[in-house]
């Protein structure tokens, strides 16, 4: 199980840093996904690192304002998010699958372990 901490309600320009960790599985042995979904949309792929973290993938609407990272213990798996936009706002989830090895997944229908989300809300 997968276990997401770090949410917080924010303003505009501001920075969090949310972690995944894991219960009772490695975060070491597959690529880790963060996801983030709004009532009434579909969970949205925003970043993802592959198991050997020289692979990441950001969304176009992050991309350069976000940062995916796994500490060397390979236990956590962390999104620094900069210069926060109201549109950031959602709940964010990490997600991993367990043959998936690299980020060759997008959709959340083919991720298998979830955690319960934390809540991103980004407001003046």
């Amino acid at each position: 199980q997968l276990v997401e901490s770090g949410g917080a309600s924010v303003q505009p320009g501001d920075s969090l840093r949310l972690s995944c960790a894991a219960s009772g599985l490695t975060l070491g042995s597959s690529a880790v996904s963060w996801f983030r979904q709004v009532p009434g949309k579909e969970r949205e792929m925003v970043s993802c690192i592959s198991e050997s973290s020289d692979i990441t993938y950001y969304a176009e609407s992050v991309k350069g304002r976000f940062t995916i990272s796994r500490d060397n213990g390979r236990t956590t798996v962390s999104l620094q998010m900069n210069s926060l936009k109201p549109e950031d706002t959602a709940v964010y989830f990490c997600a991993s699958e367990r043959l998936a090895l690299s980020c060759w997944l997008y959709r959340a229908a083919e991720y298998g372990n979830w955690g319960q989300g934390t809540t991103v809300t980004v407001s003046s």
